[in-house]
């Protein structure tokens, strides 16, 4: 894999790249779909990283071509377990889980153990180091929310017994751990709640979950959509670039320790809308495979960004379809 030079730039768009030259940061699920694109493109913002990854969703060759910048260092590594490190760092993005629905019910232990005692293990990096901690949270902690666009005051409708409890719960345990060490210890602590993104190199693996290139692969194989439900549940779909902009944004930006943020897309469509869209730009048949819809899963997926627009001067610039057209590219560049 080459860097994508492209991707970067739209990235690094805005951002204060002088907040990270030189700086040490460690990027926990560094392997991983977003964890990749931070890595990258805080290299290319001067920064020296650590990835931590334990490889169990995340996937090697997402960094391979990461590996010859001297300033890139990978650590095979389980973040519930407490990570030995040589040099203290002044940034931590923790992203470190199991995030598709469809690995809740095959691995739940590990999903809570990396949400909760992984996360307990980077705020105490944090807290010894003096860095600035961000934890990638997500909308699941709203659960099948009942208020729309959903702020960051809504408190959530959540199964903590159901099968998605074990990501849902733990998130929501992992803010609280950050609060608490924020409040007692003074660690610069924040939560980003993040919506559903989606871009190159997300995985599109399984029947359900990671639906965008689920139907990416649907559509080009000549195979019918997996729809669960009706169709009509909807999503808000940001980019890839849009997303780790906002994350940079968040985490370099002084004086926000102690707040919690909405990012994604405000643009609202349904899944059948969705496979409407990808069968067009993959001129493709528009064929249904419909499946019943799992527990516990949420109507409607609509994020208030009005605190992302007043804190940090961020909104989304790509359109569903242009991001989509962008990921359909890509897959058939890597022949995907």
């Amino acid at each position: 894999m080459k860097r994508e030079t492209g991707e970067i730039d739209s990235i690094l768009k805005n951002v204060d790249t002088g907040a990270f030259l030189a700086k040490r940061v460690i990027v926990t699920g560094g392997a991983g779909f977003l964890g990749s694109w931070i890595c990258e493109a805080l290299l290319s913002a001067g920064a020296h990283v650590t990835c931590l990854d334990n490889l169990s969703s995340g996937r090697e060759r997402n960094i391979s071509h990461l590996k010859k910048d001297p300033a890139f260092s990978f650590i095979m590594w389980d973040v519930s377990e407490p990570p030995r490190l040589e040099e203290k760092p002044d940034f931590i993005f923790h992203l470190a889980s199991r995030a598709s629905p469809l690995e809740f019910a095959n691995h739940p232990l590990e999903i809570l153990r990396s949400n909760t005692l992984g996360t307990m293990n980077m705020l105490e990096v944090a807290r010894k180091s003096g860095a600035v901690l961000l934890f990638s949270s997500t909308s699941e902690v709203y659960g099948d929310a009942a208020v729309f666009p959903t702020p960051e005051t809504y408190q959530g409708n959540v199964n903590p017994v159901g099968i998605r409890g074990c990501y849902d719960e733990a998130k929501r345990a992992g803010e609280a751990f950050c609060m608490a060490y924020f409040r007692q210890h003074g660690t610069d602590t924040r939560v980003v709640r993040i919506f559903n993104t989606y871009g190159p190199r997300m995985r599109g693996d399984g029947i359900y979950g990671r639906v965008v290139p689920r139907f990416i692969t649907q559509a080009r194989n000549g195979r019918p959509f997996s729809i669960f439900g009706d169709g009509q549940q909807t999503r808000s779909f940001c980019f890839v670039t849009d997303q780790i902009r906002a994350l940079l944004l968040f985490i370099s930006h002084p004086g926000l320790a102690g707040e919690v943020v909405n990012i994604g897309n405000p643009e609202e469509v349904t899944i059948l809308q969705l496979a409407k869209l990808i069968s067009e730009i993959c001129q493709s048949e528009e064929q249904y495979e419909y499946h019943p819809r799992p527990p516990d899963d949420p109507i409607r997926r609509l994020p208030d960004i009005s605190k992302a627009k007043e804190l940090l001067g961020w909104k989304p610039e790509i359109s569903l379809k242009e991001g989509l057209e962008r990921m359909v590219a890509d897959c058939m560049k890597r022949d995907l």
